[in-house]
Protein backbone atom coordinates (compact mmCIF):
# COMPACT_ATOMS: atom_id res chain seq x y z
CA UNK A 1 0.00 0.00 0.00
CA UNK A 2 1.56 3.34 -1.02
CA UNK A 3 0.33 6.55 0.40
CA UNK A 4 0.85 10.48 -1.55
CA UNK A 5 0.47 13.33 0.92
CA UNK A 6 -0.93 13.80 4.32
CA UNK A 7 -3.21 11.57 5.82
CA UNK A 8 -4.84 14.85 7.59
CA UNK A 9 -4.59 18.18 6.56
CA UNK A 10 -6.51 21.47 5.70
CA UNK A 11 -5.87 23.67 2.76
CA UNK A 12 -7.42 27.46 1.93
CA UNK A 13 -7.97 27.73 -1.91
CA UNK A 14 -7.87 30.91 -3.51
CA UNK A 15 -9.23 31.16 -7.27
CA UNK A 16 -7.47 33.48 -10.09
CA UNK A 17 -10.20 35.50 -9.58
CA UNK A 18 -9.58 38.69 -7.45
CA UNK A 19 -13.29 38.77 -6.26
CA UNK A 20 -13.63 34.52 -5.71
CA UNK A 21 -14.36 33.76 -2.41
CA UNK A 22 -12.16 31.45 -0.97
CA UNK A 23 -12.37 28.08 0.34
CA UNK A 24 -11.17 25.57 3.03
CA UNK A 25 -10.45 21.87 2.12
CA UNK A 26 -10.26 19.35 4.88
CA UNK A 27 -9.00 15.61 4.49
CA UNK A 28 -8.06 12.47 5.86
CA UNK A 29 -7.39 9.05 4.11
CA UNK A 30 -7.28 5.76 5.62
CA UNK A 31 -6.49 2.17 4.50
CA UNK A 32 -6.65 -1.26 5.19
CA UNK A 33 -5.80 -4.31 4.47
CA UNK A 34 -9.28 -5.86 5.59
CA UNK A 35 -9.55 -9.49 7.37
CA UNK A 36 -9.15 -11.64 3.94
CA UNK A 37 -6.20 -10.48 2.47
CA UNK A 38 -2.74 -10.58 3.29
CA UNK A 39 -1.61 -7.99 1.05
CA UNK A 40 -3.03 -4.56 0.65
CA UNK A 41 -3.14 -3.97 -3.01
CA UNK A 42 -4.87 -0.21 -2.25
CA UNK A 43 -3.27 3.11 -2.59
CA UNK A 44 -4.04 6.17 -2.17
CA UNK A 45 -2.81 10.53 -2.75
CA UNK A 46 -3.52 13.12 -1.19
CA UNK A 47 -1.49 15.76 -2.82
CA UNK A 48 -3.30 18.83 -3.82
CA UNK A 49 -4.77 19.71 -6.93
CA UNK A 50 -5.28 15.59 -6.77
CA UNK A 51 -6.87 13.44 -4.65
CA UNK A 52 -7.35 9.84 -5.72
CA UNK A 53 -7.96 6.24 -4.80
CA UNK A 54 -6.38 3.25 -6.70
CA UNK A 55 -7.59 -0.69 -6.28
CA UNK A 56 -4.57 -3.05 -8.00
CA UNK A 57 -4.75 -6.07 -9.52
CA UNK A 58 -2.97 -8.63 -10.42
CA UNK A 59 -2.48 -10.52 -6.97
CA UNK A 60 0.96 -11.33 -4.43
CA UNK A 61 3.22 -7.60 -4.91
CA UNK A 62 2.21 -7.06 -8.82
CA UNK A 63 -0.94 -5.22 -8.05
CA UNK A 64 0.41 -2.90 -5.18
CA UNK A 65 3.33 -2.30 -8.04
CA UNK A 66 0.60 -0.93 -10.08
CA UNK A 67 -1.95 1.10 -7.76
CA UNK A 68 1.63 2.90 -6.57
CA UNK A 69 2.45 3.84 -9.98
CA UNK A 70 -0.86 5.67 -10.59
CA UNK A 71 -0.29 7.52 -6.95
CA UNK A 72 3.12 8.15 -7.63
CA UNK A 73 2.56 9.72 -11.25
CA UNK A 74 -0.62 11.75 -9.76
CA UNK A 75 1.18 12.78 -6.84
CA UNK A 76 3.76 14.45 -9.36
CA UNK A 77 1.33 16.89 -10.02
CA UNK A 78 1.60 18.67 -6.94
CA UNK A 79 2.42 22.09 -6.60
CA UNK A 80 -0.02 23.50 -8.79
CA UNK A 81 -3.19 25.06 -7.31
CA UNK A 82 -5.09 24.10 -10.04
CA UNK A 83 -4.82 21.08 -12.75
CA UNK A 84 -5.99 20.23 -16.30
CA UNK A 85 -7.91 16.55 -17.64
CA UNK A 86 -4.74 16.65 -20.08
CA UNK A 87 -2.25 16.56 -17.32
CA UNK A 88 -4.02 14.12 -15.60
CA UNK A 89 -4.40 11.90 -18.72
CA UNK A 90 -0.82 12.58 -19.21
CA UNK A 91 0.10 11.28 -15.87
CA UNK A 92 -1.98 8.26 -16.25
CA UNK A 93 0.45 7.33 -19.29
CA UNK A 94 3.50 7.82 -17.56
CA UNK A 95 1.96 5.08 -15.19
CA UNK A 96 1.16 2.56 -17.80
CA UNK A 97 4.49 2.73 -18.78
CA UNK A 98 6.02 1.90 -15.32
CA UNK A 99 2.87 -1.13 -14.73
CA UNK A 100 3.49 -2.76 -18.33
CA UNK A 101 6.81 -3.20 -16.80
CA UNK A 102 5.65 -5.25 -14.15
CA UNK A 103 3.06 -6.80 -15.77
CA UNK A 104 5.01 -7.89 -18.78
CA UNK A 105 6.60 -10.08 -16.03
CA UNK A 106 3.72 -11.49 -14.63
CA UNK A 107 1.60 -14.20 -16.32
CA UNK A 108 -1.83 -12.49 -15.72
CA UNK A 109 -0.83 -9.26 -15.95
CA UNK A 110 -1.55 -6.85 -14.06
CA UNK A 111 -3.70 -3.06 -13.65
CA UNK A 112 -5.68 -0.77 -11.49
CA UNK A 113 -8.49 1.39 -11.05
CA UNK A 114 -8.01 4.79 -10.26
CA UNK A 115 -10.99 7.31 -9.21
CA UNK A 116 -10.74 11.00 -7.74
CA UNK A 117 -11.50 14.52 -7.78
CA UNK A 118 -8.91 17.17 -8.92
CA UNK A 119 -9.47 20.55 -8.47
CA UNK A 120 -9.70 22.70 -11.95
CA UNK A 121 -10.64 25.86 -13.30
CA UNK A 122 -13.22 26.86 -15.65
CA UNK A 123 -13.41 30.05 -16.96
CA UNK A 124 -10.87 31.21 -13.90
CA UNK A 125 -13.80 29.77 -11.59
CA UNK A 126 -12.89 26.85 -8.71
CA UNK A 127 -14.36 23.10 -9.89
CA UNK A 128 -14.06 19.41 -9.40
CA UNK A 129 -13.28 17.29 -12.24
CA UNK A 130 -14.21 13.91 -11.17
CA UNK A 131 -12.62 11.13 -12.77
CA UNK A 132 -12.71 7.54 -12.73
CA UNK A 133 -11.41 3.94 -14.44
CA UNK A 134 -12.62 0.84 -13.11
CA UNK A 135 -15.11 -0.07 -10.16
CA UNK A 136 -13.35 2.54 -7.12
CA UNK A 137 -16.36 5.23 -6.59
CA UNK A 138 -16.54 8.88 -5.94
CA UNK A 139 -19.79 9.92 -3.50
CA UNK A 140 -20.65 13.53 -3.23
CA UNK A 141 -22.66 14.16 0.71
CA UNK A 142 -24.26 17.89 0.49
CA UNK A 143 -27.15 19.39 2.26
CA UNK A 144 -28.16 15.42 3.87
CA UNK A 145 -28.35 13.55 0.47
CA UNK A 146 -25.98 11.22 -0.81
CA UNK A 147 -25.37 10.90 -4.77
CA UNK A 148 -22.66 8.11 -6.61
CA UNK A 149 -20.75 10.70 -8.95
CA UNK A 150 -18.99 8.07 -10.92
CA UNK A 151 -20.16 5.06 -12.97
CA UNK A 152 -18.29 1.61 -12.46
CA UNK A 153 -16.64 0.28 -15.19
CA UNK A 154 -17.66 -3.48 -14.72
CA UNK A 155 -19.68 -6.42 -16.26
CA UNK A 156 -22.00 -6.23 -13.70
CA UNK A 157 -22.76 -2.30 -14.27
CA UNK A 158 -23.31 -3.03 -17.96
CA UNK A 159 -25.69 -5.84 -17.03
CA UNK A 160 -27.73 -2.89 -15.21
CA UNK A 161 -27.76 -0.61 -17.61
CA UNK A 162 -28.85 -3.45 -20.48
CA UNK A 163 -31.62 -3.73 -17.48
CA UNK A 164 -31.04 -7.20 -17.35
CA UNK A 165 -30.28 -7.22 -13.51
CA UNK A 166 -31.18 -4.38 -10.76
CA UNK A 167 -28.81 -2.50 -9.09
CA UNK A 168 -29.37 -4.35 -5.77
CA UNK A 169 -29.02 -7.92 -7.48
CA UNK A 170 -25.27 -6.38 -8.87
CA UNK A 171 -24.23 -5.76 -5.15
CA UNK A 172 -24.61 -9.75 -4.99
CA UNK A 173 -23.89 -10.86 -8.68
CA UNK A 174 -20.59 -13.67 -8.91
CA UNK A 175 -18.98 -11.44 -11.54
CA UNK A 176 -19.44 -8.33 -9.66
CA UNK A 177 -15.44 -8.21 -9.16
CA UNK A 178 -14.92 -8.16 -13.04
CA UNK A 179 -14.21 -4.71 -14.34
CA UNK A 180 -14.26 -3.69 -17.66
CA UNK A 181 -11.22 -0.85 -18.23
CA UNK A 182 -8.42 -0.42 -15.87
CA UNK A 183 -4.78 1.36 -15.82
CA UNK A 184 -2.70 -1.30 -17.42
CA UNK A 185 -2.77 -4.33 -20.07
CA UNK A 186 -0.86 -2.22 -22.24
CA UNK A 187 -4.29 -0.75 -23.36
CA UNK A 188 -4.88 3.82 -23.30
CA UNK A 189 -5.99 5.04 -20.33
CA UNK A 190 -9.41 6.53 -20.83
CA UNK A 191 -10.93 8.09 -16.87
CA UNK A 192 -14.57 8.90 -17.55
CA UNK A 193 -14.86 12.57 -16.68
CA UNK A 194 -17.36 15.26 -15.01
CA UNK A 195 -17.10 18.49 -13.71
CA UNK A 196 -19.07 19.13 -10.31
CA UNK A 197 -18.92 22.84 -8.33
CA UNK A 198 -17.45 23.44 -4.96
CA UNK A 199 -19.55 24.18 -2.67
CA UNK A 200 -19.11 25.13 0.85
CA UNK A 201 -20.74 22.00 3.34
CA UNK A 202 -19.93 19.46 0.25
CA UNK A 203 -18.35 16.13 1.72
CA UNK A 204 -16.37 14.45 -0.86
CA UNK A 205 -15.83 10.53 -0.65
CA UNK A 206 -13.03 8.58 -2.66
CA UNK A 207 -13.19 5.07 -1.90
CA UNK A 208 -12.27 1.08 -3.44
CA UNK A 209 -14.62 -1.43 -3.41
CA UNK A 210 -13.66 -2.72 -0.59
CA UNK A 211 -16.04 -0.07 1.37
CA UNK A 212 -18.61 -0.87 -1.48
CA UNK A 213 -18.29 -4.56 -0.87
CA UNK A 214 -19.33 -4.02 2.74
CA UNK A 215 -21.63 -1.23 2.51
CA UNK A 216 -24.24 0.02 1.13
CA UNK A 217 -25.09 3.81 -0.47
CA UNK A 218 -27.64 3.86 2.60
CA UNK A 219 -25.17 2.94 5.31
CA UNK A 220 -22.23 5.22 3.66
CA UNK A 221 -24.99 8.00 3.84
CA UNK A 222 -25.33 6.96 7.68
CA UNK A 223 -21.73 6.97 8.08
CA UNK A 224 -20.81 10.30 5.94
CA UNK A 225 -23.50 12.13 7.71
CA UNK A 226 -22.97 11.49 11.12
CA UNK A 227 -19.50 12.46 11.66
CA UNK A 228 -18.44 16.04 12.41
CA UNK A 229 -14.89 15.45 10.60
CA UNK A 230 -13.69 14.31 7.60
CA UNK A 231 -11.20 12.09 10.13
CA UNK A 232 -14.05 11.22 12.20
CA UNK A 233 -15.90 9.71 8.69
CA UNK A 234 -12.90 8.27 7.16
CA UNK A 235 -11.78 5.80 10.53
CA UNK A 236 -16.02 4.81 10.74
CA UNK A 237 -16.46 3.91 7.61
CA UNK A 238 -12.83 1.55 7.77
CA UNK A 239 -14.27 0.23 10.43
CA UNK A 240 -17.83 -0.59 9.46
CA UNK A 241 -16.42 -2.14 6.50
CA UNK A 242 -14.21 -4.50 8.39
CA UNK A 243 -16.97 -5.12 11.12
CA UNK A 244 -19.24 -6.46 7.84
CA UNK A 245 -17.01 -8.88 7.05
CA UNK A 246 -13.68 -6.96 5.58
CA UNK A 247 -13.35 -9.14 2.61
CA UNK A 248 -11.10 -6.96 0.51
CA UNK A 249 -8.57 -3.81 1.25
CA UNK A 250 -10.41 -1.00 1.96
CA UNK A 251 -9.80 2.28 1.06
CA UNK A 252 -11.43 5.74 2.00
CA UNK A 253 -10.33 9.46 1.33
CA UNK A 254 -12.70 12.12 2.87
CA UNK A 255 -12.58 15.60 1.82
CA UNK A 256 -14.67 18.86 3.64
CA UNK A 257 -15.37 22.60 1.81
CA UNK A 258 -15.70 24.87 4.30
CA UNK A 259 -16.22 28.79 3.45
CA UNK A 260 -13.31 30.60 4.48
Amino acid sequence: MTQIGEQTATLRVVGPKPEAEPFTLSWAALSDVGKKRAVNEDSVVANPPIFAVADGMGGHAAGDVASAAVVNRLGAVHGLSFTTGDIIDEALSLALADIDVVGDANALGTGTTVTGVALTLVEDEPVWAVFNIGDSRVYQMLDGSLARLTVDHSVVQELVDAGLITAEQAETHPDSNIITRAVGFHEKPAPDYTLLEVTPGQRLLVCSDGLTKELTDHGIAHYLGRAGSAAEAANNLVVAALTNGGRDNVTVLVIDVAAD
